[in-house]
Parts: C-alpha cells; structure tokens; sequence
C-alpha cells in the first residue's frame, strides 16, 4: 500500500491486487500530501495493465462533478454517444456507476478535498479493480469510513530534511554550509514546502549564504512571505506557504453546517492566540479561562462558551492546523512554528498588542493555586508565557510590568530553581533596558527581584548591596513617595536582618512604621508587617534566638490581639502571625502548646487553602517538629513520613521541589533523634545529592544537611564501637 512508500521510499502497485487499497493522505498544508500522491500515480501508471487514471483537483464539489463528467465523455463515448451533452450531475453520476461495475484497472486521485461533504454520492464504490487515492488537509473521522486507510503524513524527519537540502542546493552552497542546512531545516520546522521555498530563494541568490538567510528569518520585521521566491517562479499549482495555511483557516472560520455554528468565527482568533505561545503544547484551560472568553465574546459579538471554544478548536484540528493530544492536558495543544510564524505576519501592531495582554491575562488565570501537584501543567504555562513574550516584545513590559511576568519568576524560585530565575529576570533586564531605557520603572522593578535571588541564592551581602543600588535609583527616579519605594525599604531591612545586621534592619523597620503611621490613611496590612519584622529581629539572629523568647511571646501576642481587631481569624495574614507565636512558644520552652495551637491553625486552613496548600505543608512541618521537641520523637517520625507522602502522591508533584527536600531534611534528622541512626544517614546521604543538583553547594539548606551528614555519621560509626566493645 501506499504506507511502503512513506516506509520504503517507493512507490508500491497495488491495482489488480483483488481488493481495494483505498487511502487517505492526511496533513498539514505543505507536508507533501500531493506529491506522495503523484509519485503513487506515475508510478502506477508505468503499470501496463492498467487502463484508467484520473487526477481530480478536488477543491470544491463542482470541481469533482466536472473532471468525472470530462472523464465520462472519454471512457463511456462508446455505450452513450451523447454522454458530452449531459448535463454534468448527470455525467458524473454514470462515471461512478462504471468504476463499481467494470472490470478494467483504474486510479482516482481526489486531490486535496476541502470538505468531505462535497464527496457525497460521487466517492467511488468498492470496485475489485480499482483504488482510490485521497488527500486532504482536513482528518475527519467520516475521511476513514468505507474502508479507507489514513495516513497521517507528518513532516520530514531531520535526516530526511538535511537529505532534501543536501541534493536542493548541491552546487549553490559549500559542503561546509551542512551545519546550517541542518539548522535551518529545524528553524523551517522540518516542513517539506517550506524547506522546498527557502531552497528556491537560496538557489535564486547566489551571493546569499544559508546563515544569512537563516538571520532574515530570525528577523520579525519580515514576513515570511519576504523569504520565499516570487510567486511567478513556483512550480505550477504550488502556492507560497502563507496562502496555502491562509485557505485552510478561511476553511475552518467558516460557518459550514448550519446546525453546528458554534466554533464559527473563533477558528482564526484561536489559531492567533495559540501563534504566540509555546509550539510544543498550550494548556487546554488557557483557552477556556474567563478572561479569554470575555475576550472571544467581544471579537464575535455573541456569548462564547467553553463548548463554542472546543467547537473552534476542533475545527483547527480538522484542518491539521492544530494537533489536539487529549491524554497530555497541560501540552493538549500543539501546532506548528511555521504555522505560528505566518499567523503572526498577518497582525496589526495594535491587535498584537491586545492579543498578548487577553493571553497574559488568560495565563495568570490558568495557574493553578497550588504548584506542588501541578508540576506539568507549571512548566507547560512557564514556557508558554516565555513564548507569549518573546513574540510579543516589548508589549507586557508596558505600561507596566505584566503579572505573569511574577508569576514565572515567582514559580522558579519557589521551586528551587535559583539559577533558571536569574537567567528568566536577566533576560526580562535585557528587554527592558533595551525597548524601555536603563532607568524605566519596569527596569528598576526587574532588579529589585534579581537582588531577590541573591538572597534566596544564600548570598546576603550582595542582595543587600543590590537593594541599596536600587533604592537609591528609585529615590532618584519615582521620589520616595512612589508605591514601588516602600517595598523596596522593607526588602532591605528584611535581608539586613538575614545578613546579620539585625540593628539596621531594626532601625529600618522603626523607620518604616513610623512613616506608615503618619500617613492619613495608612496600611493596615503594612503596620503589621513591620511590627513583625521589628519583633522577629529583636529576637532572632544567624538563625538562633536571642535574649527571651517570652519576650517575642509577648510581643506577637498583642500583634495578633491587634490584628484581629481588623480582620477575620481565618484570614491569611492572621495565621501567619499565629503560626510564628506558636513557634516562639516552643521556643520559649512550651513545645507542648506550640503543637497545641498549630494543631488548632491546621484545623482552620480549609477555610482558607486548600488543604494541600504549601501553607498547610509548612504548619504539618512545623507541627512535627514541635511535636518531637515536647518528647514524641516517633510522633515527629510518622508526622514527616505521612508529609512527605502526602507532598509526593499524583498527580505529577516536583520531587525537586524545595519544599519537598526540606522535608526529607527534617525526617533524617528525627529519625536520628528517634534512635533510627542507620536510617538518618541514609536520608541525609539521600537528600544531599538532590539538593546539591537543585540548589547548590554554598545554599544553607545544602549546608546544613551536610553538617548534619556528619554529625549522624559520628554518631553511627560510635555506636559500631560500642557495639563491638
């Protein structure tokens, strides 16, 4: 069948085989359907018993009406002399009836049929001599009926690429050019008509060398159309790579079947959104989201409903504009870069603009709350935000940085990934500095999260310096009045603290308040959180306490006595107050109500989170540590064993994730201290080597499970001397 010959690279006869051999072709415009088909055809027709072929270019019902009434007057003129004048309906219905009841050999190509519907009545019945050859860009289910074999054809691999430039451009470039075949073969998305195009435009340019023509591509001020040969030089019936996808989009915009109008006009905005995100798979919610939709009810003038988006998306697919991957939610929609590359020519600056902030917007919208089971759906919306930039430059650095842009950070930091989060903000410095200037606010904002992650990164000192550069900027640039100052100030008396510098950090947090208390209407939210930065540095240092806990008990018992005279209990904010009171209790030396009170927070987080939220993560950790400080070392055991099942179990969590190998830290540790010395060193030698991959070795965290490697490593080898004393 005509499978061997995408196997083999032959054509393979089957006519006469005593069966029909009926094919389907289907595929993305310009992955080579036709040519398959043609070469099947010639080759087939070198075959001496075979009686009959007929190429059918079958764009539209009349057009297959018309070559079967053409091809009647030739094959019946015997049996109906006046068959020319029938009318053409007619004609071609005679035509079909002949192909199901001669005995001759015969070949029917219908050549890329837009619509299935247009085949009805006139598809060619079972013959035993026949065989039907059909292409199409579309991949309807009803293409596969009545003993049609489909053959998705993809396109080329990157073997076969290279091999197709290699012999394209012999004579026109250097052997040594190889490389950059290669190359451009990946950048043209391995496409056999788009690789057929750059060949031509290379070939008709003699001076121009593959990597310069690999930049022109690389430029988005052309359009793809600039990079292909006039159309007047193509091979006959060939259409440059933008009009062939532009005639399938037309295809699945329209209307159609009246009964089913409902993905109607969403196609091509569908295709635009998914032209500015990651090629290799979007989540099928980014779609769906509210402000997406509020989006497509604009464009189209009616409600839009999820359902009318998968209708649209649907259609996109048909078309092989598209590629639906209904088990792999977080990537369910992948399409060509090329595709993406020519729907992107076609928008208008503005319209490129207002896409990209609705698709921001959409993507904030499709986070989920909590990453630590959503692994795959994170890294699917991380990279696709990266996409939606770069295409989109510089129009979610204005007015003012995007949300999503934190949200990405954020993501990466939370997860451990210090290093790919400076990359991601250096990359967004870059941008900034050069569409907006060194000394933009988003310029200023983008830096104060790269002094960020010198601090997380456990380099104190210079996320300190950092601040201090920047403050100064922003006091020079925004005033000192400017919302961004303020979180800036608290920034750098927060990492003073963490640097050791506790008295300025102190000072600044004295400073703060009292400026927050002057204003007319201060923040609430703000007093507290500089009360608190003043009471925790009062009595924390290098990680160790200092002076009475009491004293921090105290001092966070009228904070949250304060705090809950203007807001709920079950708030955010609150609980957070109360979970550090509980922890300054244990530390007090009452390890028992610490556990008392964090069971009862742990009780009230579904009021607030989820209860898998990281916030009921971190009271469970705290909860078994306390828990084993007050005596119930077994107790602290099975609380971090029931944790970390509880953080690993489906779907899909990070088994990297921070959160995660702090709390393996915490169960070799109590291990240890619950008598279990072999099992503590095998944890702690266990979760060492992932921490050093994730986070590096000079991170605290990193740090302190080797110092405590050590420490459960003396005390095993000990206890092998007592063992053997």
């Amino acid at each position: 069948m005509l499978i061997e010959t995408l196997e083999a690279g032959r054509a393979v006869v089957v006519v006469g085989s005593g069966r029909r051999a009926d094919v389907v072709v289907s595929g993305l415009g310009g992955v080579g359907k036709s040519q398959l088909a043609a070469r099947h055809a010639w080759s087939v027709w070198s075959d001496t018993e075979l009686d009959l072929a007929v190429w059918v270019s079958a764009l539209s019902r009349d057009a297959v009406v018309t070559a079967y009434a053409e091809a009647a007057a030739r094959v019946l003129i015997e049996q109906d002399p006046q068959i020319a004048d029938r009318p053409p309906e007619d004609a071609a219905r005679l035509f079909r009836e002949w192909l199901a009841t001669t005995s001759r050999r015969w070949l029917v190509v219908l050549d890329d049929v837009q619509d299935p519907a247009d085949l009805r009545g006139l598809d060619p019945p079972p013959g035993a001599g026949g065989q039907v050859v059909l292409t199409s860009r579309r991949r309807d289910v009803g293409l596969g009926r009545g003993g049609h074999r489909v053959i998705e054809l993809d396109v080329f691999a990157p073997d076969q690429a290279l091999s197709y430039l290699t012999e394209a451009l012999a004579g026109t470039t250097s052997s040594a050019d190889r490389e950059q075949w290669q190359r451009l073969a990946e950048e043209l998305g391995w496409l056999p008509l788009a690789l057929s195009q750059a060949a031509a435009y290379l070939a008709d340019q003699p001076l121009l060398t593959v990597t310069a023509y690999r930049a022109m591509l690389a430029d988005w001020r052309r359009t793809l159309t600039d990079l292909t040969p006039p159309e007047h030089t193509l091979p006959e019936h060939q259409a440059t790579v933008a009009v062939t996808w532009s005639v399938s989009i037309d295809r699945a915009d329209r209307i159609g079947d009246p009964a089913r109008p409902r993905g109607a006009g969403l196609a091509r905005r569908l295709l635009e959104i998914a032209a500015l995100l990651d090629p290799n798979g979007i989540p099928h919610d980014v779609f769906t989201v509210q402000p997406m939709l509020d989006f497509l009810t604009t464009l189209a003038g009616r409600p839009v409903a999820p359902d009318d988006v998968y209708d649209g998306l649907t259609r996109l697919h048909r078309f092989n504009l598209i590629t639906l991957i209904l088990d792999r939610p977080a990537r369910a929609v992948a399409v060509h870069a090329l595709v993406q590359r020519a729907v992107r020519d076609t928008l208008t600056s503005g319209h490129l603009h207002h896409l990209a902030h609705t698709t921001a917007n959409a993507l904030l919208a499709a986070w989920p709350a909590s990453e630590i089971f959503s692994r795959d759906l994170v890294q699917a919306l991380r990279s696709t935000t990266t996409a939606l930039h770069l295409h989109t430059i510089p129009a979610l650095l204005t007015p003012t940085l995007h949300d999503v842009f934190d949200r990405v950070g954020g993501s990466l930091s939370f997860s451990g990934q210090i290093q790919a989060a400076t990359t991601y903000w250096r990359t967004l410095h870059d941008h900034a500095c050069t569409h907006l200037g060194l000394g933009h606010p988003v310029a200023l904002t983008i830096r104060r999260q790269l002094a960020f992650l010198l601090n997380e990164a456990g380099d104190r000192v210079g996320a300190v310096a950092g601040l201090e550069a920047l403050l100064a900027d922003r006091l020079r640039v925004l005033g000192p009045e400017h919302p961004d100052t303020l979180p800036t100030r608290h920034g750098l008396a927060r990492w003073r603290g963490e640097a050791g510098d506790t008295t300025s950090a102190i000072a600044d947090y004295e400073s703060l308040l009292a400026e927050v208390q002057l204003t007319t209407s201060h923040d609430f939210h703000a007093l507290v959180v500089m009360r608190r930065g003043i009471i925790h540095w009062q009595h924390w240092r290098h990680g160790a306490h200092v002076g009475d806990p009491a004293d921090a008990v105290a001092a966070f018992e009228v904070l949250l006595a304060d705090l809950l005279q203007g807001s709920s209990p079950d708030e955010l904010s609150t609980m957070h107050i109360r979970r550090e009171l509980a922890n300054w209790r244990g530390r007090a030396g009452d390890p028992a109500r610490a556990v008392t009170e964090l069971e009862s927070l742990l009780a009230e987080v579904p009021h607030v989170q989820n209860p898998d939220n990281p916030i009921a993560f971190a009271i469970r950790r705290k909860l078994a540590g306390w828990r084993g400080e007050a005596g119930d070392r077994a107790g602290a055991v099975a609380g971090y064993e029931a944790l970390l099942l509880d953080q690993l179990r489906d779907p899909g969590p990070d088994p990297d994730h921070p959160d995660i190998l702090t709390t393996r830290h915490k169960l070799a540790r109590w291990r240890g201290e619950a008598g279990d010395t072999a099992g503590a060193v095998a944890e702690f030698e266990a979760v060492l080597p992932d921490q050093l991959r994730v986070l590096g070795p000079d991170h605290p965290n990193t740090l302190n499970t080797r110092s405590n490697l050590d420490r459960w490593r003396n005390a095993l080898e000990q206890e092998g001397v007592d063992t053997e004393t």
